[in-house]
């Protein structure tokens, strides 16, 4: 599940550009003209697409937690329709998180500083999603390890997420390995430490 692709509309590339000034300046130190000039159209113009920078916010913290649970179900339910392993369906999940933490970092970062902007209510749909995915992952770790208690493997399932969530601290991406590099080892870190968990 690659969540990073050229945006295919005009809102699309308002989100991206928004989700990037906000990662790199805070929510408020971004005027809605200087989204505006991001994409070139003036400020203004945005209120066509979103109500304003709150709404930009809502659409892009519930949109990726969104996204993430169900692009997580649609590759598990790929791999048990092929009849595949569950540890497959495992490294599918791993991959596609992947995608997220190395191709939507400004994301990563706006969620942890800014979801506490959300209204109450989406701020819950959030969260609820969240939830929805760790449960997800839970399910399939354990049929991966099945001696593992389930609250072991919830435990390990977080850990892994802030292994794997880490990328916006990891230096310049001038200064990485190239991405495959770095996306195989971010693979091995996680199915190692989900292996040790059960231990």
């Amino acid at each position: 599940m690659t969540t990073h692709a050229t945006p295919r509309t005009r809102r699309e590339q308002i989100l991206r550009e928004a989700s990037r000034l906000f990662a790199e300046r805070g929510f408020h130190g971004v005027g809605v003209d200087e989204i505006g000039a991001a994409v070139g159209i003036s400020g203004p113009a945005l209120y066509r697409h979103f109500a304003g920078k709150d709404a930009m916010l809502t659409e892009l913290l519930v949109g990726i937690s969104s996204r993430l649970r169900d692009g997580g179900r649609r590759r598990v339910e790929e791999a048990r329709a092929a009849g595949r392993a569950p540890s497959e369906a495992l490294e599918s999940l791993i991959s596609g998180h992947i995608d997220f933490a190395l191709d939507d970092r400004a994301l990563i970062t706006l969620h942890d500083r800014e979801l506490d902007r959300l209204p109450e209510a989406d701020r819950k749909r959030v969260r609820q999603l969240q939830r929805q995915y760790v449960e997800l992952w839970v399910e399939v770790v354990r049929e991966t390890h099945p001696r593992l208690p389930e609250d072991q493997a919830r435990a390990a399932v977080h850990a892994v997420f802030g292994l794997l969530n880490s990328t916006p601290h990891l230096s310049r991406p001038s200064a990485l390995p190239d991405r495959a590099t770095t996306a195989a080892l971010l693979h091995r870190q996680a199915l190692a430490a989900l292996a040790a968990a059960e231990r």
